[in-house]
């Protein structure tokens, strides 16, 4: 049974609860986004598991998931990163924010802590997590969002543009 940290809108931890049980009942929890760029500024996405409980078989950004109680978020991050996409490099904090999806009868309701990195190497992503992956230029996935928006996870379709206005931002100060 996995346990997820329920926090306020500042990101204080309130307690702890199962979490199919946070999904079901719309708690607001921490949780992580990896973003994964390589040297020719392409993202890293991941295509979902079929057999994941939501959003199964959408694309995403490189890795998500939720920080284990007293587990550091940077920390977290590079452990699922290694995880499900076979992937170690350097991760820094990018920023936060907070957002609402509905799932049928789950909601996520996540404050959601983004880290990025940079690499090269090939994933090698685990079967039960990501069927397929593959990077792509900002230009292409900007014309896919808006071509195709339900080939993607709520999340990434909410952050994607904050993701490359601080990505970009980044480069310049470089």
């Amino acid at each position: 049974m996995e346990n997820l940290i329920l926090v306020d809108e500042n990101d204080k931890m309130l307690g702890t609860m199962e979490k199919m049980a946070v999904h079901r009942l719309g708690k607001l929890h921490r949780a992580f986004s990896v973003f994964i760029f390589n040297k020719a500024g392409e993202l890293l996405l991941q295509q979902r598991a079929f057999g994941k409980y939501h959003s199964a078989g959408k694309w995403s950004n490189t890795c998500c998931s939720h920080p284990r109680p007293g587990e550091f978020n940077i920390d977290a991050a590079r452990r699922r990163l290694k995880e499900e996409m076979g992937l170690e490099c350097e991760l820094v904090p990018g920023f936060s924010f907070v957002y609402r999806a509905e799932f049928g009868e789950l909601t996520e309701f996540e404050f959601d802590h983004v880290f990025f990195g940079t690499t090269d190497q090939i994933p090698s992503p685990e079967p039960e997590e990501v069927v397929a992956w593959q990077y792509v230029s900002p230009e292409v996935l900007t014309a896919e969002l808006e071509q195709t928006p339900e080939k993607f996870t709520e999340w990434f379709k909410i952050c994607f543009e904050r993701v490359m206005q601080h990505y970009y931002q980044q480069q310049e100060n470089d």
